[in-house]
């Protein structure tokens, strides 16, 4: 199983910008397809942007243009650049596989764009 942490969360003034990181463990990260998700408060978590082992990258509408995301397989490790980031994108972000294959969760990192 993967163990995930991710970090780079933060306060943001809207139109702000920040890095999240996700750090994984184990020797099959880059066989897997992964993906970063977020969690509002009252809403359900939602799937925010996927890249594939080989590096092919899909996004969740409301991000394209704004949000990257990419990995260091060496480094084991997957980033979400933010750019433009609006009041909407205040959420918890975690990292796992894609799709969701039931493993554990991470304790996600704190996203708040707020002026």
């Amino acid at each position: 199983q993967v163990r995930l942490v991710e970090s780079g969360g933060g306060l943001v003034q809207p139109g702000g910008s920040l890095r999240l990181s996700c750090a994984a463990s184990g020797s099959i990260f880059s066989t897997l397809a992964m993906a970063w998700y977020r969690q509002a408060p009252g809403k359900q978590r939602e799937l925010v942007a996927r890249i594939t082992s080989g590096g092919s990258t899909d996004y969740l509408d409301s991000v394209k243009g704004r949000f990257t995301i990419s990995r260091d397989n060496a480094k084991n490790t997957m980033y979400l650049q933010m750019n433009s980031l609006r009041p909407e994108d205040t959420a918890v972000y975690y990292c796992n596989t894609a799709p969701y294959r039931g493993g554990s969760w991470g304790q996600g990192t704190q996203v708040t764009v707020s002026s």
